[in-house]
């Protein structure tokens, strides 16, 4: 009889191990989901940032300053339910206005504009890079919140299902291809 309830005591304790791990593992997740999430903000925070600063500093015309200075302003002004819509919105304006190799050129010539390129084209490129930080990050919480054991032992807690960022965040090539940006 005592035999057998040792066994029992130690099934339990390894599978409350288990547990008690694999919630870790999740909690930890998570954890990487939120720094990720920060950064992918900052990221975008920068580029619209950035964008505005070169739409208001009269190196671009006056057009393609208002579209840029506009999308900018949307993004960084967006509530968060909007914000994925507002983001994607601020790539496609930077496409239309960059989409020329001639129009960084102009701005590159034009004074302090070497610089304002030099971080726009920067700025661009790391958004797409947090993203799929964060993305991946999501992909595997939601993988492992799948599991049986996460769901039956409720392990998650009350932390809510973690959401990808899907944003057009394609940068104009013009940009993104630049050496020494």
């Amino acid at each position: 009889m005592i035999p057998t309830l040792i066994w029992i005591a130690a099934a339990l304790l390894a599978i409350g191990l288990y547990l008690s791990w694999t919630a870790g593992r999740l909690d930890r997740l998570h954890a990487r989901i939120d720094a990720a999430r920060a950064a992918l903000d900052a990221q975008l925070l920068r580029r619209a940032s950035v964008t505005q600063e070169l739409a208001t500093s009269g190196v671009l015309d006056p057009a393609a300053s208002i579209v840029l200075y506009e999308a900018a302003h949307a993004a960084r002004q967006a509530e968060e339910e909007h914000r994925e819509v507002a983001e994607s919105e601020l790539s496609q304006a930077l496409r239309a206005v960059f989409e020329d190799a001639g129009q960084v050129d102009a701005v590159r010539e034009a004074p302090g504009g070497e610089g304002a390129a030099a971080e726009l084209g920067q700025a661009v490129r790391r958004v797409p890079m947090a993203r799929r930080f964060h993305n991946d990050a999501v992909r595997a919480a939601r993988a492992l919140r799948r599991h049986r054991k996460v769901r039956w032992f409720r392990l998650a807690g009350h932390a809510p299902f973690p959401m990808a960022f899907e944003m057009d965040d394609m940068a104009p090539a013009a940009l993104a291809d630049r050496p020494g940006t």
